[in-house]
């Protein structure tokens, strides 16, 4: 028995530990990463073979219970804040079949993002459910592959790059204002939504709704595509006919021909006249004059229009909803804006330096409500954090919504508070405290050029109205595909006072 058992231990440890092996040899700069399958059989009997296989979890709610994990889709705060206070900063809990491990607080957030972030993967986490949307990008894949596409697109993002975007965020914040007055009830939300994918399809695809139905029609469709990932998860499991899953397919395929003759297009003019983003990917070289495929800009230009429009829609929109919440803050705000604009649109100098308040703001708005609210990864290989074993192959995330609502960490967590981000108190502030963009090399590509278009989009609002809710309105988050409030957010528009 002990020479069988010597001849079959190589092979099994060979099998238990190949798929990481794999995942820990990066393919080369040139090749795409491997499919990732979409069924979502195969997808779960991989995750319990998988289980099998690993070794202890962290402890946490490990029992089965679709009441839980009913709760965890749906308003997931409380209940990690509640086990990061039981079990501490790492914990696991079973969603559905599979074990997820939270890792959350300041020590967390930097042991993912930047001290041990080699030993995590996006590609085999959650970012893989994006894949049949937004393709091979630099969500959703790892590697020399996503080093590669991340230091070609760089250069499209630069300050001088984003300097010449401006005029077209104000032109079209401008026109999405017109027609508003004071007394009207606007859903903030929907309107954000509307506008910032204008400036997204401008900025980033040098399409103009009002001017091509391409525009429209590439907004309409993503919109479709998109919307799949905000239905709940038992629709995601449907094939066929009908299903989500097919809606999705085809609105992608139409925006796919859409993006694809844009591209084919910007090679005809060798990356064309425009300053948008896909001109400037068709016209990027990397350091040894290698270029993007067509496909490759398409999933990257995809995934900028989700990351881009989406994010910047979330925090504009909160950050009316607490402004309208705390009128002192919002004093302080427009006093700023009138004693360093006087009315007039801000340029991007002055947006860099000269309003600290809406600054202030914004940041304290990304706190307690980051639209990136989750950094779902997969452990390459087992580690050890805070005294718990994680398994290799681990479903591992991190969780910044949370994190940035820890009482033991940050004072008063749920209060608006701008003044916590002064240059004196976020000098303070321990490493990994505040996320939420990510950290470490992958931080977001596109953060300025976001922040730039929240700061447009709240300062030429705010020169015109001061916003506030509803009587007996409460705020209900969801969380899929990135916080928005549920059903919108609807906001009285009384009258600028000067």
């Amino acid at each position: 028995m002990a020479r069988v058992h010597a001849s079959i231990e190589p092979y099994t440890r060979l099998r238990r530990g190949s798929l990481w092996r794999l995942l820990r040899t990066p393919p080369q700069p040139t090749q795409a990463p491997a499919p990732v399958t979409s069924n979502p059989v195969a997808r779960v009997l991989a995750d319990l073979a998988d289980a099998r296989r690993a070794g202890a979890y962290p402890p946490g709610p490990t029992s089965f219970s679709l009441r839980r994990t009913h709760r965890l889709s749906h308003d997931p705060l409380p209940l990690l804040l509640g086990w990061y206070e039981q079990y501490g900063p790492i914990f696991t809990v079973r969603v559905v079949h599979a074990q997820q491990v939270f890792m959350l607080g300041p020590a967390a957030n930097h042991y993912v993002t930047v001290s041990h972030a080699e030993n995590f993967g996006w590609r085999e986490g959650a970012f893989k459910d994006l894949v049949p949307l937004l393709g091979d990008a630099l969500l959703t894949t790892d590697g020399p592959y996503h080093d590669r596409a991340r230091r070609i697109m760089m250069p499209a993002f630069h300050r001088e790059r984003i300097e010449g975007m401006l005029d077209t965020m104000v032109e079209e914040t401008q026109r999405a204002l017109a027609g508003w007055h004071p007394g009207m009830v606007v859903d903030v939300y929907g309107w954000a939504r509307r506008l910032a994918m204008r400036i997204a399809l401008r900025t980033l695809l040098g399409l103009d709704p009002a001017e091509s139905k391409r525009g429209g029609e590439a907004a309409h469709q993503f919109e479709r595509a998109l919307s799949f990932y905000g239905r709940d998860f038992t629709l995601w499991l449907l094939r066929g006919p009908g299903s989500p899953w097919q809606k999705m397919q085809t609105a992608r395929g139409r925006l796919d021909a859409i993006v694809l003759d844009e591209i084919r297009r910007r090679r005809g003019q060798n990356g064309g006249p425009g300053r948008d983003v896909l001109s400037m990917l068709v016209a990027a070289r990397d350091e040894d004059g290698s270029r993007l495929s067509d496909g490759e800009i398409r999933d990257q230009v995809t995934t900028l229009l989700f990351a881009g429009h989406d994010t910047s829609t979330s925090a504009i929109t909160f950050l009316m909803h607490e402004l309208a919440c705390n009128p002192t803050a919002l004093s302080r705000l427009r006093d700023e804006q009138e004693r360093v604009l006087g009315g007039e649109p801000p340029t991007v100098a002055q947006l860099g330096a000269e309003l600290p308040e809406l600054e202030m703001a914004i940041d304290e708005t990304l706190r307690l409500y980051p639209p990136a609210w989750i950094g779902p990864r997969r452990a390459l290989e087992a580690f050890e954090f805070e005294g718990q074993e994680v398994p290799a192959g681990a479903y591992v995330a991190y969780c910044s919504w949370a994190s940035h609502r820890l009482p033991d960490v940050w004072e008063d967590p749920g209060d608006f508070k701008p003044e916590r981000f002064t240059r004196e108190n976020s000098a303070r502030r321990p490493k990994g405290a505040y996320v939420p963009f990510g950290g470490g090399s992958r931080i977001c590509i596109g953060k300025r050029l976001g922040q730039t278009v929240v700061k447009v989009v709240s300062t030429l609002l705010l020169q015109r109205f001061a916003p506030e809710l509803p009587p007996g309105y409460e705020l209900s988050v969801r969380q899929m595909p990135t916080l928005s409030p549920r059903g919108g957010l609807p906001v009285i528009l009384a009258a600028a006072r000067r």
